[in-house]
């Protein structure tokens, strides 16, 4: 066995390549664009594992390169994208993870083959998410920015895995990166099962089970939960689930910022995302510090609820 960094990246936006070129020029395109990427791996120090349709596995021995090689390709990547019609746009997801691997016959098998993959299928485009191993392995002196999005439970896994977001995009090296929050008050307890999520803005409470996400909060009567504040967007924020892991997502114009209860951390979020691990409140349009600035509360419901916009807990 050996310890690597595993990286795996996955193509998203072929359905629209296809339908748009066909399925031979599309096949052409895809495979040229993952060579591209294994030759960019290859050439940052990893080995290229394999091909796999749209996506690329690739083993680094040392982590350092594996993350340098991943920034590169998305930054290379996203100056190349800038040139590409918006239907012919392939866009990458990644997902890194570190630990013990089996190579055998060139194929590597063991948790970080399967917690990379199944990252890179949680990351959305353009994002690279890495677990706490590789980015704790950096060290101090590693340029390279990331934001705690907290524990997140993975498929196959029994224990939470705690889960960063690399910022790679220049414009996110931003003052709205904020630092992680303490891992402590992060850790959910072993045995909790979420049944919806409760928000409550003002006197107007409402529960929403897990078959009604995701859902969307805002301004317009279209919004799933409507808060009428001139500072909140038409649609703000989207909330959905991934890997039975809540994930707020801001899709406004002014930002949004989260705080969980018993903690003093706020995200500050611009078209980015966070996890919704504990209960807490959702600034919209104006911080925290604004007294005014309208907020939701939200509450993470435990157990086997059937819930609904206006249904009762049973």
């Amino acid at each position: 066995m050996a310890e690597l960094t595993i990286a795996f990246v996955d193509l998203t936006g072929s359905v629209s390549v296809f339908e748009t070129l066909g399925n031979d020029r599309a096949t052409k395109a895809v495979t040229k664009l993952t060579q591209w990427i294994g030759s960019m791996g290859a050439q940052g120090g990893g080995t290229v594992v394999k091909m796999l349709g749209d996506g690329v596995l690739m083993s680094f021995a040392n982590n350092h390169e594996a993350v340098d090689a991943m920034v590169q390709i998305q930054q290379e990547h996203a100056k190349r994208l800038l040139q590409w019609p918006d239907r012919l746009k392939l866009m990458m997801q990644i997902g890194m993870a570190r630990g013990q691997v089996v190579v055998v016959d060139g194929d590597c098998f063991g948790d970080a083959v399967n917690v990379a993959s199944r990252l890179s299928d949680l990351a959305g485009p353009e994002q690279i998410m890495a677990t706490d191993t590789v980015i704790r392995k950096l060290g101090p002196r590693h340029n390279v920015r990331s934001r705690s999005l907290g524990p997140m439970r993975i498929k196959g896994r029994v224990e939470p895995c705690e889960v960063f977001r690399i910022e790679w995009q220049p414009e996110m090296l931003s003052e709205f990166l904020t630092l992680p929050a303490d891992l402590q008050a992060l850790v959910p307890t072993k045995d909790a099962v979420f049944g919806g999520i409760e928000l409550g803005w003002l006197d107007s409470l409402q529960p929403f089970s897990l078959t009604d996400l995701p859902m969307k909060i805002g301004r317009v009567p279209e919004a799933d939960f409507v808060v009428s504040d001139p500072r909140v967007s038409r649609l703000h924020v989207s909330i959905d689930i991934r890997s039975g892991n809540y994930v707020l997502e801001d899709i406004s114009s002014y930002g949004t910022w989260v705080r969980f209860v018993g903690g003093d951390h706020v995200i500050a979020l611009r078209r980015q995302e966070c996890l919704l691990h504990s209960d807490g409140e959702i600034a919209m349009g104006a911080p925290f510090s604004d007294f005014s600035a309208p907020t939701v509360r939200f509450k993470l419901i435990e157990g086997n609820l059937a819930l609904g916009p206006g249904g009762a807990r049973k």
